[in-house]
């Protein structure tokens, strides 16, 4: 005698849209301390919200490019800093933290006032 097959698990249910907004809003705020909250709320939560989806999707390109700049700036600077100019490169670094965390503060906002956000400098990798 067989066993039959486990059951599929049952598909996650869709989020309200109170949570739906709040979750749109965390993964721009997410972008504080970095790439990981974006990527992690849109993984999870793109197939369950709308709204998470897209923004999400949108704070996640601008963390790949806000990532990519200061890491760069960093090796760079670090390279350079022989000649006496790499300190330019860590303010470049610097400024560009302080940008993340400008935008992803106004991402916030405007997402958990009910409205949707687009950075104004990303390439959007993923679509």
């Amino acid at each position: 005698m067989t066993t039959p097959p486990p059951a599929a698990p049952a598909p996650a249910q869709p989020l309200s849209e109170a949570d739906d907004k709040l979750w749109a809003s965390l993964a721009h705020l997410g972008g504080i301390i970095g790439i990981l909250p974006s990527l992690i709320i849109w993984l999870v939560l793109k197939d369950r919200g709308p709204k998470t989806n897209v923004e999400a999707k949108e704070a996640l390109n601008f963390q790949i490019i806000a990532t990519i700049v200061i890491v760069g700036s960093y090796i760079l600077g670090t390279i350079l800093a022989i000649v006496l100019i790499g300190f330019l490169f860590y303010l470049i670094a610097i400024a560009a933290q302080i940008v993340v965390v400008i935008f992803s503060i106004m991402g916030f906002v405007k997402v958990n006032g009910g409205g949707s956000y687009r950075y104004p400098v990303t390439v959007r990798f993923i679509k």
